[in-house]
């Protein structure tokens, strides 16, 4: 397992983590902003979302990278099921546009996150089966756009309107129908550390499929499923382990701190914050 105690490189920030992806949170710190805090502060690479992008794409993957910022990855997809998602033609035109935001930044992953069951069916079954058809959809467009697809399970409480994806089990199906070599998963601890099968099923991913690992931690007394997540360290998460079986499967990229906490950091100043990742990551991770 790798050691961070002296080298954090590694560490990524998810720019959710400083509220930045919901109107009235965070400080409202331009990308440019962002990077420079995270270049003074050693991080290794920075994940955006969407919404921070817009045509911008081109300019902020090159201010990173001239800060010494690789990008690690875009966030995310449009829905690709569920209520939000029942016209098929726009879903795929739109999971195209973020594929092309993805390739224009220059981010090598661009996350799924599938959306909750699809109107007309009950349990998770049929919506996953038309997840594996509009990912197999994209997944060439994407490839021609030198960009893979990290399919993220989600914590089973969002399976009725967020996530109908909700175990690593169920994400390597959904390689395997598909077939894409551009196709993984992407290993976020507040979702999967419940999971007692996440050793077995990280080894049946494998280096190949594994796109990236997102750190955070799941407080005990969680008070919103949402915007309530913990610090590393804060929570009940067995981080250094969920880690070593990680990187025992074969990934070895970059740890991308991502979390959603209204109510906690995203109060706090920024610079504050990205301290206090860096502290966490080379001593809790």
């Amino acid at each position: 397992m790798r050691d961070f105690t002296t080298d954090h490189s590694a560490l990524a920030l998810n720019t959710a983590s400083l509220g930045h992806n919901l109107d009235g949170h965070g400080a409202g710190w331009s990308p440019e902003r962002v990077i420079d805090a995270c270049a003074e502060r050693g991080f290794g690479s920075i994940v955006f979302w969407r919404r921070e992008i817009g045509s911008r794409a081109i300019e902020i993957g090159e201010r990173a990278r001239a800060c010494g910022l690789s990008i690690a990855g875009l966030c995310r997809t449009p829905f690709l099921v569920g209520a939000e998602a029942v016209d098929r033609q726009r879903v795929i035109d739109e999971a195209k546009s973020s594929i092309d935001m993805a390739a224009g930044l220059g981010a090598p992953v661009l996350t799924i996150v599938v959306g909750g069951v699809h109107p007309g069916t009950k349990g998770t079954g049929e919506s996953l089966k038309i997840v594996a058809d509009r990912v197999g959809e994209i997944a060439p467009y994407a490839a021609g756009r030198n960009v893979k697809l990290a399919l993220e399970p989600l914590n089973p409480v969002y399976a009725g309107n967020r996530s109908c994806l909700t175990t690593l089990r169920d994400a390597v199906d959904i390689c395997d129908v598909v077939g894409a070599t551009n196709l993984g998963v992407a290993i976020d601890v507040y979702h999967v550390w419940w999971d007692s099968e996440i050793q077995a099923q990280l080894q049946r991913a494998g280096a190949a499929r594994i796109f990236g690992y997102h750190l955070c931690d799941w407080l005990a007394d969680t008070r919103d499923v949402l915007l309530d997540r913990g610090m590393m360290g804060d929570g009940v998460a067995d981080l250094k382990t969920l880690r070593r079986s990680v990187e025992d499967a074969g990934y070895a990229g970059p740890c991308e701190v991502e979390i959603f906490s209204a109510n906690n950091w995203w109060k706090r100043d920024p610079g504050e914050v990205l301290d206090v990742m860096v502290e966490r990551f080379r001593t809790i991770c």
